[in-house]
């Protein structure tokens, strides 16, 4: 991390200018307006499940480095994309698999998520137990963890629903945000269509701060702005990049979805370039930036840019996947970036333009 880097203040802070809000803390706690975050390093959704689940092997998600991570020391992590009702998707929301079921279960893998260049392809189509089921059997069991609920549909009435139901079975202060997944490229709909109504509507109605998902491949400057009148507490920066891979052989699509979402190494200039547009254009909600981060250097660029937090993914979850020889060493190194960030506190580099 960068030598004696300056401290901002709230007071700094200006709707006029470009420059992100200062997190306040409180002991280790970083304050990102309404967020408030055990640190400035948090886990993009999906990747870890829902902070924990029934499957004996990989009891967080898909990523065997996650056995060796303690996810309670993170700013939050973000659950998959929870849904009103359970949704298959294009591919399953079991996890009780028996070993016998391990080849036909990466054989489905391979239809919803595939290595690409510099990065991974995926299509698995918000496939989650729905949110009842979540509050139920999965959110009492993270409590040690701060999280953040990530929730999708299809109308503002659902995000309404999604709304409701959070609030029914989560004090407000217990988690750190509810972030609007409005930007999925891997269930074939266009949100642009919905989010002003669902700003609206559902926005209002939470308990808790929202966060709005942000996609580089939609008007995010637009939705950026659209989410600040609506009273959204922050912004991930980005989704993933719509997607399309076929086998050369065949010209078929690899996915079972045809197109999918782009992550890992492949998109981190994207996402720095959105973050960087964000600032520029006067937007001065928090963000938390994710896109092929991996290293401590990856999280100063993304800060330099003009993130106030940043997010851990595919880049990093699924490095060692499926090499579970390898997890333990790459969970070691995983370790000392989120240490790394813990003692970056509230002090953090200036944006550079």
């Amino acid at each position: 991390m960068p030598s004696a880097p300056t401290t901002r203040s709230a007071s700094t802070r200006s709707a006029s200018t470009a420059t992100p809000s200062a997190p306040a803390a409180t002991g280790e706690e970083v304050r990102l307006g309404d967020i408030v975050l055990r640190n400035r390093l948090v886990t993009s959704s999906s990747l870890l499940g829902y902070g924990v689940s029934n499957a004996p092997l990989l009891p967080y998600g898909m990523s065997p480095v996650s056995l060796f991570v303690p996810l309670s020391k993170f700013g939050a992590v973000t659950t998959r994309t929870l849904t009103v009702e359970p949704r298959e998707g294009h591919f399953s929301t079991r996890e009780d698999y028996r070993l016998t079921e391990l080849p036909g279960l990466l054989r489905r893998y391979g239809t919803v998520l595939r290595g690409t260049d510099g990065g991974w392809i995926n299509a698995f189509g918000w496939c989650n137990v729905g949110i009842d089921a979540y509050l139920r059997d999965y959110y009492p069991r993270t409590r040690d963890q701060r999280t953040i609920i990530s929730v999708g549909g299809f109308s503002a009435a659902e995000f309404v629903t999604l709304v409701g139901k959070v609030n029914a079975a989560v004090p407000a202060g217990d988690i750190a945000a509810v972030e609007f997944n409005v930007s999925c490229h891997n269930v074939n709909f266009d949100f642009s269509a919905i989010l002003q109504d669902v700003l609206d509507e559902a926005v209002p109605r939470s308990n808790h701060p929202v966060i709005l998902k942000l996609s580089p491949d939609y008007d995010y400057l637009r939705n950026a702005k659209q989410a600040a009148a609506a009273g959204v507490s922050g912004l991930t920066a980005i989704n993933t990049v719509k997607a399309l891979r076929l086998d050369p052989r065949t010209g078929r699509p690899w996915l079972a979805n045809r197109y999918g979402g782009l992550s890992g190494r492949a998109i981190k200039p994207i996402g720095l370039r959105v973050v960087a547009e964000l600032r520029d254009a006067g937007v001065t909600l928090p963000i938390i930036a994710t896109g092929g981060i991996r290293t401590v250097d990856d999280c100063r660029e993304y800060f330099w840019a003009g993130a106030d937090a940043v997010s851990l993914g595919s880049a990093s979850w699924l490095a060692s996947y499926p090499g579970y020889a390898l997890a333990p060493v790459r969970a070691v190194y995983l370790r000392r970036v989120l240490k790394a960030v813990r003692r970056y506190g509230t002090k953090f580099p200036e944006r550079v333009t």
